[in-house]
Parts: structure tokens; C-alpha cells; sequence
């Protein structure tokens, strides 16, 4: 197997990512209680239609909270050097992206409200073509990261 990228994502990852899948059954609950009423009300379906979405709700819930996460942290790696970002990443396809740093245009930093309330944040780097992540560092850390990916860009742009 090829080698892989050495740092991982920060472990509270997991936690962000939890309450994320928690939301996502919280709002599928919604919805399928929603549609239970208007189908009680007005369409007069089966009720093993209810059933069944509120099964897969569950379903979808506990993978989104529990399982995925996990995975998502076990196969997320990167690595940064002076000529390239290698970034890893995927369950069942695991897909590898080297990024060299004269193709990058330009890096940011972003969070949202979960990321935020864990101290975490995704660092996105941008190139011509595409646009590359890496979700779930510490916020701290990616915005050195940040500063680094973009100084190793100018330098390697005045290289050339």
C-alpha cells in the first residue's frame, strides 16, 4: 500500500460530527411527523409507509452519528510540505489528491456554528480547477496552516 499522509484530524471531530447526524434525525423527524399528520388529515395512505421512514430515519441517524464518524476520522489524513499538499480521504473509495503549492490560488478557513462550539474549523484550498478540504482541525491549527500553505504559495509562484 503507498504511503500515507501523517496528521489526522483533531479527535473532537468526532463530536461535531456526532451532533451533526444528531440534527440530521432530529430534522428527518420533523419531516416524516409532518407528513404523518397530512397523511392522517388528507391522503389516507398506508401507515407501514410511516413506519418505514421512521425506521430509515433511525437507520440514517445512527450511521450519520455513530458509525460514520468514526470512519471519517480512522481515513482522513493530510500532509503538508514545501512543494505539496497530500490529502486523504474516503470510506469504502479512499481518494488521495497532491496538490503542489504553485497551483494554489488562494486558502481560507471556515466554520460553522458546530465546528465553532468545538473549537474546530475546515481549512479549504483552491486551485484552478477545484477546491480541496480539509475539515475538522483545530481551529488554531488551521489557520496556521493557513498562513503556511499561503506563504509556501507565494514562494513557489516566485519561483517560477
Amino acid at each position: 500500500m503507498l504511503e500515507q499522509p501523517q496528521e489526522s484530524l483533531d479527535p473532537r471531530a468526532f463530536y461535531a460530527w456526532f451532533w451533526r447526524g444528531i440534527f440530521i434525525g432530529a430534522f428527518l423527524l420533523v419531516l416524516i411527523t409532518g407528513f404523518s399528520i397530512i397523511n392522517r388529515l388528507w391522503l389516507g395512505w398506508a401507515e407501514w409507509w410511516i413506519w418505514f421512514l421512521l425506521g430509515f430515519a433511525i437507520i440514517l441517524t445512527l450511521l450519520e452519528a455513530l458509525i460514520i464518524p468514526k470512519l471519517r476520522l480512522r481515513f482522513w489524513r493530510y500532509e503538508l510540505n514545501e512543494e505539496e499538499i497530500d490529502i486523504q480521504h474516503g470510506i469504502l473509495i479512499i481518494k488521495k489528491s497532491l496538490i503542489p503549492m504553485i497551483r494554489v490560488q488562494h486558502v481560507d478557513t471556515e466554520h460553522g456554528p458546530i465546528l465553532r462550539h468545538f473549537g474546530l474549523a475546515t481549512l479549504r484550498i483552491y486551485t484552478a480547477g477545484t477546491t480541496h478540504r480539509i475539515p475538522a482541525l483545530d481551529a488554531q491549527n488551521a489557520h496556521a496552516l493557513r498562513r503556511q500553505i499561503a506563504y509556501l504559495a507565494q514562494v513557489s509562484d516566485e519561483d517560477v
